[in-house]
């Protein structure tokens, strides 16, 4: 449990903790380590540590990494340890959280190495970074569960017990109840699958509050459908609900803050199997907007399901629509897996997004709606086509689509997340991934706090 790498405690105990001090890039160590580093080659490069007898040095190398303090979680054996520092505000905040964020452990099925603890005193600072730390690893627990423990049903649950800890309410649509709400895209993409499809819906807080809705993809194992994956490809695809576990990531940060949003958080869950009932190339879908789709490639699935859910939300007119979703390779290949492009229809949301997302180390870099390309969706038969068939703008495109089932008049940010750490770096394990929410969350506190 995250929460076992950080927790506020009283003064006695923090001062027999053992101290971690954050050594800058070439600075002076205190007298008594300074021998046992440089007989290590320790200089305060970044993420190297040295244990000593007075304590840890850890070295923040230039700085620029607030989050660096989770190299050390990540590092050193059981025991409490407390920072020799004195961080106030929100650099205090980012090395607390980033211990945190490096606690984490995924032992849902192996036992893992025990964790380091932090201990801090109590102060604001403290109790965000608790809150924001198990919000991400709730996430990443959801994401690094594989899907035959995580299918759409137990996507349910998990939404369930959510609801569950903050009052919420929520509502589900599953199988053949999705087509009586003509939600045919959704029931398309999961209904060969031998657990239905289905749409899971969360409200919470007060009606007169500004309505930000949040739908998450959760596609929750994705094999390509008819135009099947290959095997690599296929590797880590448990991750295809990224999305719908940020989105109840992001729900229990909100939540937990208790901010003056009225939230509603749209999931729709799927499998993308094969089968006998599996949606083909060529079919032309009924979506819920009334837009018919045909169906250029059947890997392609993420964007109908969100498409339904996005019609759906945008009939009570939400002062703000987020999709977030493991939407394309494309992604990766223009930014890679530690930066997250996003579309914004409104300039001001997008300018303050850029802002929260350096203040928190949650990089977002924006991508443009280029309406250029619009006219590569389209299709002979249909209102337009899932895919553009060149094999450019991949990201784009796809944002394009989604944007098509938001009216102009709401403002609407797409996040085309990873939710993958590739390797270990400081602070972020190998594996699922929280991404962007907490660039959200601050950007949320910032106007709704």
């Amino acid at each position: 449990m995250i929460t076992k790498a950080l927790s506020i405690a009283p003064a006695k105990q923090l001062e027999s903790a053992i101290p971690v001090h954050l050594i800058a890039l070439n600075k002076a160590l205190p007298a008594p380590m300074a021998a046992m580093a440089a007989a290590q080659g320790f200089n305060g490069q970044a993420g190297k540590m040295v244990v000593t007898p007075d304590g840890v040095c850890l070295g923040i190398g230039d700085g620029k990494d607030p989050l660096i303090t989770g190299a050390a979680a990540m590092a050193l054996p059981e025991g409490q340890y407390r920072l020799a520092a004195t961080l106030k505000g929100r650099k205090l905040e980012m090395a607390l959280l980033g211990w945190a964020m490096g606690g984490y452990r995924f032992a849902r099925y192996k036992n893992q190495k025990p964790v380091p603890q932090l201990l801090t005193a109590k102060s604001p600072e403290a109790t965000r970074a608790i809150l924001i730390a198990e919000a991400v690893q709730a996430t990443r627990d959801l994401v690094n569960t594989p899907a035959n423990d995580m299918g759409p049903e137990a996507l349910e649950q998990a939404a369930r017990e959510v609801a569950g800890l903050y009052k919420a309410k929520i509502k589900v649509m599953t199988g053949v109840d999705l087509l009586a709400k003509k939600m045919g895209l959704i029931h398309a993409v999961g209904r060969a699958a031998a657990e239905p499809p289905r749409l899971i819906d969360m409200v919470w807080g007060r009606a007169k509050d500004p309505k930000i809705t949040i739908v998450g993809k959760g596609v929750c194992f994705d094999s390509g459908g008819l135009d099947i994956k290959s095997a690599a490809g296929m590797g880590i695809m448990k991750k295809d609900m990224g999305g719908a576990a940020n989105a109840l990531g992001l729900a229990r940060m909100i939540m937990a803050a208790k901010l003056k949003i009225r939230l509603r958080v749209l999931i729709p869950a799927v499998e993308n199997a094969i089968g006998a009932g599996a949606f083909r190339p060529g079919d032309v879908l009924q979506s819920y907007k009334g837009l018919t789709v045909e169906i250029g490639n059947t890997d392609a699935e993420g964007r109908l399901v969100l498409a339904d859910a996005m019609a759906l939300a945008a009939e009570e007119n939400p002062d703000h629509l987020i999709t977030l979703a493991t939407l394309t390779g494309a992604a990766r290949v223009a930014l890679g897996p530690e930066v997250m492009p996003f579309y914004a229809s409104d300039d001001k949301i997008a300018t303050g997004l850029t802002r929260a997302a350096k203040a928190v180390a949650d990089p977002l870099w924006r991508m443009p709606f280029w309406d250029g390309y619009e006219s590569d969706l389209s299709s002979p038969i249909a209102d337009l086509n899932n895919i553009s068939g060149n094999g450019f703008a991949g990201s784009i495109t796809a944002a394009l689509f989604l944007r098509r089932f938001v009216p102009e008049n709401i403002p609407y940010t797409h996040f085309d997340i990873f939710a993958w750490n590739p390797k270990n770096r400081p602070a972020h394990p190998k594996g699922g991934e929280a991404m962007a929410i907490r660039a959200l969350v601050e950007f949320f506190s910032t106007r709704y706090g």
